[in-house]
């Protein structure tokens, strides 16, 4: 009865985790084009941007608490919600980068990563398997690298807001970029042991 109860749940695309999901996907254009606004003659709208990625972080924390207290954890919100995290990563990164906030280092090892991921979700479908869920460690990377980018926009200023915001915001982005590799190589180790088995299994 509980394993039929999930299949229908899994099964379900309107749930209020879902659309919370598709909100935050809705709110990527909108955070780049505010983030780069300045880039092109337009006002400095880094405190509207800053509200846009606040609120992501809000909806991104409730649609995982929300989809297991009410037992609405579907296919589409395994998809969705790692989809909205890397795609607000990627564009905090193109915006941070073109306006010289972040290094193009720093930009290029967490990108780096990012290919390295894509390249096993290849490797598991060539052998039928599906990409890897999140994981703690994965969560925790995308945690840290959420409170980096806003503390690090906040920085680009003057005052002792801005020093202090460019203290911690540099703190989680350290912590972050090494989670991210390390739940990365967790995942690299994973798709290892999957294929290992299939070409044990043939």
């Amino acid at each position: 009865m509980e394993v039929q109860e999930t299949r229908v749940q899994t099964d379900r695309v309107l749930t209020i985790p879902n659309i919370l999901s598709m909100a935050r996907l809705v709110g990527v254009p909108l955070f780049l084009w505010l983030i780069l606004l300045p880039e092109f003659g337009g006002p400095k709208s880094d405190g509207w941007a800053l509200l846009v990625l606040a609120l992501s972080g809000v909806s991104d924390y409730l649609d995982g608490k929300l989809a297991r207290r009410w037992n609405q954890i579907s296919s589409l919100g395994r998809l969705l919600d790692p989809a909205a995290d890397r795609l607000y990563i990627l564009s905090t990164l193109v915006g941070l980068t073109w306006r010289e906030i972040l290094p193009l280092w720093l930009t290029a090892v967490l990108l780096a990563r990012e290919l390295v991921l894509l390249v096993m979700v290849g490797i598991l479908r060539r052998h039928g398997y599906p990409p890897p869920q999140v994981n703690f460690l994965g969560k925790a990377a995308t945690f840290n690298l959420m409170y980096a980018f806003p503390l690090l926009l906040l920085s680009d200023g003057s005052g002792w807001i801005s020093s202090l915001a460019a203290i911690f915001g540099w703190a989680f982005a350290g912590w972050g970029t090494t989670l991210y590799w390390w739940a990365g190589v967790l995942y690299v180790v994973q798709v290892r042991r999957l294929v290992r088995a299939d070409s044990m299994a043939d």
